[in-house]
């Protein structure tokens, strides 16, 4: 389990506490693991839920649910997954979860705390759903909802299809959480295409590029009708007419990166050149483009943006830069949030973040991940981590887990303040 509510007794870096009406939580969250310790699943999870919620009224009867259990220990290859998720809408706090197999729903909850104790709004038991006079909406809707909602469905997504108003509300907070594969992220650039049509997201999109400063004086994007001739030439005709039939009657986008010319002395003229990004960009700023997407959207919404991978393909700095956005007031005034998976062990004294806005991914024996937070550590003499700890440098030593075990390779060292690191092996 993970919070973004703030531990108690830490005076660290309080800008960091966002306030929704009565609920605290924290701007960000920082997920640190050896490679295949589960970060990247625990970020997957996330993401399946979202989908669950947004496609389940969609499917069709026979549909199987995206049931994936953990096979290593005995028995548990059959348990049911579970998912269960807080969050604060309205000044109010929700608190809602499924329980599922393949084939159908086993059981599904929502409850809402506001001034007073927590209410539930409905509660299911296989084919029971047991909505309560709690829930906000018309009585007629929500049981017509009960009567649609098959075994393979959430009764939360069929009340949303039949607008049900509470669920409305809540599928508007859902909407406002984008998930990102830090190693994938070209597909961002739709959603960067339609935001580029307004004037307010586009600066802002200039403004977050232009802060990298990438040598790139303008950036533009633009769209127009799919046009089959501009398919490649080697590309086979099976493929291509494929491919045309997909994108018949959409828009196909083009982006452009604008760069000073100089003269024959070096010097800056009034001339410039434009190129396509995809064309004579490197990987760093295409990506850096293709984030500035999300970003923007996500501090204009106040949503939450879940990067895996945050630094792939970026200088530190960079990364650095993004994650600070929403760790300023000035540049993150609709409370926005960012959870992200790194093995940036930079950002851990360089970037401003709380001792419980860090959590590290483990396996533990019988590989399956157990994730604690830096603020619940504690060593042998029960003594916490200080806030003032140089947290990069004892990550290294591995005093905190959560780091590769080379075999024959000695533990990291650290030496000194330079931050240098020493790796020794062995022969034979």
């Amino acid at each position: 389990m993970i919070s973004l509510i703030p531990a108690p007794k830490q005076k660290d870096f309080p800008a960091n506490i966002l306030l929704e009406g009565r609920y605290n939580a924290l701007n960000s969250l920082a997920f640190y693991g050896n490679n295949a310790s589960g970060k990247s699943n625990f970020i997957r999870a996330i993401g399946l839920l979202d989908r669950l919620i947004h496609t389940s009224a969609k499917a069709s009867s026979t549909d199987l649910l995206p049931y994936d259990p953990f096979e290593l220990r005995e028995g548990w290859e059959s348990r049911p997954t579970v998912f269960e998720i807080t969050f604060a809408l309205n000044k109010e706090r929700y608190r809602y979860g499924v329980e599922f197999n393949a084939e159908k729903v086993i059981s599904e909850w929502m409850f809402r705390k506001g001034e007073s104790r927590e209410v539930s709004l409905f509660e299911r038991k296989d084919d029971v759903i047991d909505p309560k006079t709690s829930f906000r909406g018309s009585a007629k809707l929500i049981d017509a909802a009960v009567e649609a909602t098959r075994p393979n469905g959430l009764f939360l997504s069929t009340c949303d299809m039949l607008n049900v108003d509470e669920a409305k509300e809540i599928f508007l907070w859902f909407r406002k959480l984008v998930i990102v594969d830090g190693l994938e992220t070209e597909q961002e650039e739709s959603s960067i295409a339609s935001l580029w049509k307004s004037d307010g997201p586009r600066e802002d999109i200039k403004n977050y590029f232009s802060k990298l400063h990438l040598n790139i004086l303008d950036l533009d994007v633009t769209t127009k009708p799919f046009d089959i001739a501009e398919l490649p030439v080697s590309m086979p005709d099976d493929l291509k007419q494929s491919f045309a039939n997909t994108m018949s009657g959409r828009t196909t986008h083009t982006i452009f990166t604008e760069h000073r010319y100089y003269d024959k002395n070096g010097k800056p003229s009034d001339k410039t050149v434009k190129w396509k990004l995809d064309d004579k960009e490197s990987a760093g700023t295409k990506k850096a483009f293709q984030m500035s997407g999300p970003v923007v959207y996500t501090l204009a919404v106040g949503g939450i943006l879940v990067i895996d991978e945050i630094e792939a393909k970026m200088h530190p700095i960079m990364t650095l830069h993004t994650i600070q956005l929403f760790l300023d007031k000035n540049t993150n005034p609709n409370n926005g949030q960012i959870i992200f998976a790194t093995h940036d062990t930079n950002l851990l004294s360089y970037c401003p973040i709380r001792r419980d806005q860090i959590y590290f991914c483990e396996k533990n024996d019988w590989e399956s991940t157990e994730i604690y937070s830096l603020s619940d550590f504690t060593y042998k003499d029960d003594k916490k981590e200080r806030p003032d700890a140089d947290k990069e440098k004892r990550y290294f030593e591995g005093r905190y887990g959560a780091i590769p075990m080379l075999g024959n390779f000695k533990p990291v060292k650290v030496y000194g303040k330079k931050r240098t690191t020493r790796t020794e092996s062995h022969q034979g």
